[in-house]
């Protein structure tokens, strides 16, 4: 399996958001248009693709010495090939020198590890983050690293 990462094009939008519907359906997922303005902002997503097929996506938005995860997803076909991997560590590489956020569903066990074992730490719950579910988030941060 071969996988490049790199910068999201407006016409990879399409699948970004049924890959949203598809895992995040309970959880308010990203529409196409939200995933443009995120682009149109200048924010820094990334896209992985196998071939011409769009597999996953990252999303962090950057203000000076902070940055925040604002998404990530891999296909549940290639979950658990290290993709889901690839992508955060890349998305950090724009994020150097910056403290870096996110917030991960409590119950997502495998996305809790992979964000600790990139040195994320928990530093809070937000109760009811997901609005649909009602399901709580935990906040993490990765520390600065140069």
């Amino acid at each position: 399996m071969s996988v490049l990462i790199g910068p999201m094009s407006a016409a990879d939008v399409p699948r970004c958001a049924e890959l949203e519907r598809l895992l995040f359906d309970r959880d308010d997922p990203w529409s196409s248009a939200a995933f443009l303005e995120a682009l149109a902002a200048g924010h820094h997503y990334l896209s992985a693709r196998e071939g011409d097929s769009v597999i996953g996506y990252v999303g962090l938005v950057r203000a000076g010495d902070e940055a925040e995860i604002h998404t990530l997803a891999v296909d549940p076909i290639y979950q658990r090939r290290g993709i889901g991997r690839a992508l955060l560590r890349a998305v950090l590489d724009h994020a150097v020198g910056a403290t870096v956020f996110l917030e991960v569903r409590t119950d997502n066990e495998s996305a809790i590890e992979l964000y600790r074992s990139e040195g994320f730490d928990v530093i809070g719950i937000r109760r009811a983050y997901y609005r649909s579910s009602g399901a709580d988030a935990f906040t993490m941060r990765r520390q600065a690293y140069q």
